[in-house]
């Protein structure tokens, strides 16, 4: 793919989408919301799929679970992949099963050195059925757990290095756990090597109502601090496929293809934008 901006597909955009002209533009879409067998849902997908590049971008595999991923989940997965023939596929750094039981969201985890290597085998799981190296997200934070045997750059870095994945560089999830953990968030982007990062996404947040927290909820456009963030990054890294996310309170198109293009604009300001 060409390390070009997109965003993330809604489909009650399908219609404005299938107008666009502009060069590189590209759509990610959510795993769980096409692992089905037919329907409407697939066809619109289908359809998205012969006129653009597409990101699968996977919320529900657990791969931080101590458990190996569910085959059933890996094998519609697979499935989805082999359908549309995605650019790029991506997961979170998170858990959300065990004991059989789903949880309806992304959980923490501690960065031991056991996890570590549950993690680089769940994530030769993925790759070995799909087929494919895959990307993994960075996590937001919002309470420090206790008892990490690494930093959270240095498990990425090593978890690229066990496992042949590469990394989903959300800059808002850093913004949100720097503002909430009281980390840098320029030391934490700066520590990564721009060879690992294959994909960024740039989404916008809320504060709580109650606690001095930001939640990344994905309500909002993309928060100024997170564009500087942005900005910065690419002039280290060079050009990357980066990602509008809007997932809450979703603006028209056009309010989302104005963003896009901003962060366009970011990636053919550098000389190796192709």
């Amino acid at each position: 793919m060409t390390p070009s901006a997109g965003i993330g597909f809604k489909a009650d955009h399908l219609a404005d989408a299938l107008t666009v002209s502009a060069e590189g533009m590209w759509f990610e879409v959510h795993a769980e919301n096409y692992m089905v067998d037919g329907g409407p849902r697939l066809a619109v997908l289908d359809t998205l799929a012969a006129r653009f590049p597409l990101s699968i971008h996977g919320v529900g595999m657990s791969l931080a679970s101590p458990e190996a991923p569910d085959p059933d989940h890996l094998d519609a997965l697979k499935r989805l992949v082999d359908r549309t023939r995605p650019a790029l596929v991506s997961e979170h750094l998170a858990w959300s099963r065990f004991n059989g039981r789903y949880y309806p969201d992304l959980l923490p985890m501690p960065r031991t050195t056991c996890l570590l290597t549950q993690l680089t085998s769940n994530i030769a799981a993925v790759q070995d059925r799909l087929d494919r190296a895959i990307l993994i997200e960075n996590p937001s934070h919002y309470l420090d757990i206790a008892d990490h045997d690494w930093g959270e750059t240095d498990f990425l870095v090593e978890l690229c290095r066990r496992s042949g994945c590469g990394l989903l560089v959300d800059v808002n999830n850093v913004v949100v756990g720097s503002h909430n953990l009281g980390f840098s968030a320029e030391d934490w982007l700066a520590a990564l090597p721009g060879a690992l990062i294959g994909e960024i996404h740039l989404a916008g947040h809320s504060a709580d109502e109650k606690l001095p927290l930001l939640i990344d909820s994905h309500d909002a456009p993309v928060d100024e601090k997170v564009w500087a963030l942005f900005e910065r990054l690419i002039a280290r890294i060079g050009p990357k496929p980066t990602l509008i996310e809007r997932d809450a309170n979703i603006p028209p198109f056009a309010e989302l293809m104005a963003e896009r293009d901003r962060a366009q604009a970011v990636l053919e300001r550098e000389p190796a934008y192709a």
